[in-house]
């Protein structure tokens, strides 16, 4: 059964010309030219994902974003944010907010179809070998019902998030590099700059809290790892630097 994308644009021939190129890689469509009909549309068919433009004439796209969210039936729905908004800035505020993936305009069709299709890769059931439940420390990783509980509480994150989060548990006590983890969670590595990693390990700390967080490990001008020792929250926040929050252990590039 084709997968179901909402597309969100009030310029109606780059929403079509989006439409056009989801739809000739197999998926079926659904359009709206402003912020009420998304969420609506959102509601009421729940889609698979989500192509959102951030410069709505009604709703701001940022606050339909923060909407879905908010709604049970519609939150883990993952969103590509499409903007003019090219700036750093811009890209950073819509990352922090959880969205999965970010493109500016202009920008190529293809592009935007490999990153929806990468996205939702992501969030396809792991495989039986992945499938079983990881636990360390305060973290435990349900892949197969695709949960997060840190010290027993449950967690919701997005796919990307939950991907990330699984991929630094799943090989903890090694280093992974920002390309590794741009090749294995988000599935490319080009027109992506490695502050789209930072954010959303930035993200995923706020919202795991200090005690998981302290196995979170910077390690400066490389990437990142997942502590195979046990750790007190009291060993998360010991630094700060540009990109990131949190420990930061001097490293060379394994690669």
């Amino acid at each position: 059964m084709a997968e179901l994308v909402l597309v969100v644009d009030d310029e109606e021939d780059l929403a079509d010309l989006v439409i056009f190129n989801l739809e000739r890689n197999g998926f079926t469509t659904l359009k709206a030219l402003n912020g009420r009909d998304a969420l609506a549309l959102a509601v009421e068919h729940s889609p698979k994902l989500i192509v959102l433009d951030l410069m709505l004439p009604d709703v701001d796209g940022l606050e339909v974003f923060r909407r879905l969210k908010k709604n049970d039936k519609t939150a883990s729905i993952p969103v590509v944010m499409l903007t003019a908004k090219a700036d750093e800035v811009d890209r950073v505020v819509g990352l922090e907010l959880g969205a999965d993936d970010y493109v500016t305009k202009p920008f190529s069709p293809r592009e935007v179809v490999l990153r929806v299709k990468a996205i939702l890769r992501r969030a396809v059931s792991p495989s039986e070998a992945t499938a079983k439940p990881i636990e360390f420390g305060p973290v435990r990783i349900d892949a197969e019902r695709f949960e997060v509980y840190i010290e027993g509480e449950k967690i919701i994150l997005t796919s990307t998030e939950f991907k990330l989060l699984h991929e630094l548990l799943a090989r903890r006590g090694k280093v992974l590099t920002r390309k590794h983890l741009l090749e294995n969670v988000w599935g490319y590595v080009q027109n992506v700059t490695d502050r789209t990693v930072d954010t959303h390990i930035k993200r995923l700390r706020q919202k795991i809290g200090p005690a998981a967080s302290a196995y979170i490990e910077t390690i400066r001008g490389v990437g990142y790892r997942f502590a195979d020792s046990h750790r007190s929250p009291l060993d998360y926040d010991v630094m700060m630097d540009d990109d990131d929050e949190g420990e930061e252990i001097q490293g060379t590039d394994p690669n």
